[in-house]
């Protein structure tokens, strides 16, 4: 896993940029609109078999990870990007400064210390013969691996007590375990979050 580097192309991330901002009107309805989610919409009852947390644990969704007023397109929408290669010193420019503000994007305080449980595609920081003890939470198939990172307050560290032996790149997963603003730079991209799992389990559709 440590071999994939995060060397996308001026052209590759400008065009993500773009399909994920151009035609948003602020950022939870571009979350909503563009960003592929878990489907079907996730229910707030109760959380999925296996979880022993103590107290309440809510259901959060990855539009709720991101402050509101926030928004990662300010810079973007002064540039013309249709004209723009990957040779092109502006293009070159705006990756930089958007890779920059994307990887500080804030978290959403009013989170911080909940037991939440969000669905998500994992993405292992390690491979280890044991299995797996970290790894990163994504929104989407693909982010950080196929495609360019996300926002920062779009990506969740995720610790285990003890490697897990059944998760895979890309599984879909639930995970449970109390918020914090832990900020975690590795390889695969810039986590805003982290959760200290007390649950991870397979992502299913309540019927």
């Amino acid at each position: 896993m440590r071999q994939v580097a995060r060397c996308w192309s001026v052209g590759l991330l400008l065009a993500a940029l773009w399909v994920w901002g151009a035609q948003a009107q602020s950022v939870r309805d571009t979350v909503r609109d563009t960003v592929p989610q878990v489907q079907p919409a996730l229910s707030a009852e109760g959380p999925p078999s296996g979880a022993t947390l103590p107290g309440p644990t809510r259901t959060i969704g990855w539009e709720q990870l991101i402050p509101a007023g926030w928004d990662p397109y300010k810079d973007l929408k002064a540039l013309n990007l249709d004209g723009l290669q990957d040779n092109d010193p502006k293009a070159d420019e705006a990756l930089k400064k958007m890779r920059k503000m994307w990887d500080n994007a804030p978290i959403n305080p009013l989170l911080l210390g909940d037991r939440v449980r969000l669905p998500g595609y994992v993405v292992p920081l390690e491979d280890l013969a044991n299995g797996i003890k970290e790894f990163l939470l994504v929104p989407y198939f693909g982010a950080c691996v196929h495609s360019p990172p996300p926002p920062a307050n779009q990506i969740v560290h995720v610790l285990l007590d003890k490697p897990a032996k059944n998760l895979r790149l890309m599984d879909v997963v639930w995970v449970s375990g109390p918020l914090s603003a832990t900020k975690t730079d590795s390889h695969m991209g810039v986590a805003s979050y982290r959760i200290d799992a007390k649950a991870v389990t397979p992502y299913s559709e309540k019927r």
